[in-house]
C-alpha cells in the first residue's frame, strides 16, 4: 500500500553495548546477536534465545601474559551460534593464590553476561583436593568427584555437570535442579591435544540408556600457534533444537568442567 512503512530488518549488534565485565577487561569485538524482548514460559529470563538453536561455539579469549609465564589468568570465553554472531560473555571469577597453587583444580565461579551487560547464568565449581580420579568418582563423590552447577538467574539452580566413576574413559552426569540424572557424557580414551595433534576430541551426550546420542561438545584444534602457544581452547557444542534450556545451559557448564579437567593445564 502506498505510503505505508516497511518494517526494518532486525540486524545483528556489531560490538557490546553497555557489557559489564570485569573493570579493565574488554571483550573481543564482534557481532552480537540482539537479547529477546519477549519472555518464554519456562525459559529462564535472558537465555530466550537457546530455544531458536541447536549449536553452539565457545572461543576462550587469549591472555598473553598466561601465554608468556603460565601463571593461569582468569578465563574468558565468546559464546557464539554457529553464524558466529556472539550470544553472551563469560568470564571467570577466581582468587590469584587459587589459581596460582591450584592451577585448573581451582575453585571459580563464572558470570555469563549477554550483550546488554546482564548477568544471565553463573557456573560455579568448589574446591576439592582429592577430586579428579575418575575410579573414586563415584564412590565419594563428595570428595573425590568434580561438580559444576549451573544456576539461571544467579542463585536459581538449573542442572548439575557432575564426574561419575569410569574405568579409563572421562564419563559424567548432566542432572537436573532434582538432581535427576538426564544424559550421560562420555569422552574418549584419549584426549591428549597438542600442536601436532590435530583430530577434534568428542566427548559425546547420551541418553539415561547411554546408547543413543543426543549431542556431542566437540574441542577443536585451533592451529598451530594458538595449540603451542597458548591454553585457549575452541570448543563447539551440538543438540537437539528442542531441549530444555535448561539442560542447554547445564552442557555448556559440562564443557567448562570438560576444559578444566583436560585442557588447562600448561604441563600438557
Amino acid at each position: 500500500m502506498a505510503g505505508q512503512q516497511q518494517p526494518m530488518q532486525q540486524q545483528p549488534v556489531m560490538q557490546q553495548p553497555g557489557v559489564a565485565p570485569p573493570p579493565g577487561e574488554k571483550t573481543v569485538p564482534g557481532q552480537w546477536v540482539e537479547p529477546a524482548q519477549q519472555a518464554i514460559a519456562g525459559c529462564p529470563p535472558g537465555l530466550e534465545y537457546l530455544t531458536q538453536i541447536d549449536q553452539l561455539i565457545i572461543h576462550q579469549q587469549i591472555e598473553l601474559f598466561e601465554a608468556f609465564t603460565d601463571i593461569q589468568m582468569n578465563n574468558k570465553y565468546a559464546i557464539k551460534n554457529s553464524m558466529g554472531q556472539q550470544i553472551f560473555f563469560a568470564y571467570e571469577s577466581s582468587e590469584f593464590c587459587m589459581r596460582f597453587c591450584c592451577g585448573p583444580n581451582r575453585s571459580f565461579t563464572f558470570h555469563v553476561l549477554d550483550n546488554a551487560g546482564h548477568e544471565v547464568m553463573r557456573m560455579r565449581r568448589e574446591f576439592k583436593c582429592c577430586a579428579g580420579c575418575c575410579w573414586c568418582a563415584s564412590a565419594c563423590r563428595d570428595g573425590c568427584a568434580f561438580e559444576v552447577y549451573v544456576e539461571s538467574p544467579p542463585g536459581q539452580l538449573i542442572g548439575m555437570a557432575i564426574q561419575s566413576g569410569s574405568k579409563w574413559k572421562p564419563h559424567y552426569e548432566i542432572m537436573n535442579a532434582n538432581g535427576e540424572s538426564i544424559f550421560h557424557l562420555w569422552g574418549p580414551c584419549c584426549v591428549w591435544n597438542g600442536a601436532c595433534c590435530t583430530c577434534d576430541v568428542d566427548f559425546n551426550v547420551y541418553g539415561t540408556d547411554q546408547q543413543t546420542e543426543i549431542g556431542k561438545i566437540t574441542r577443536n584444534y585451533a592451529g598451530f600457534a594458538r595449540e603451542f602457544f597458548t591454553q585457549a581452547n575452541h570448543f563447539s557444542m551440538s543438540f537437539p533444537m528442542d531441549l530444555d534450556v535448561k539442560l542447554k545451559a547445564t552442557l555448556m557448564g559440562a564443557m567448562i568442567l570438560v576444559d578444566f579437567m583436560f585442557y588447562e593445564n600448561p604441563n600438557q
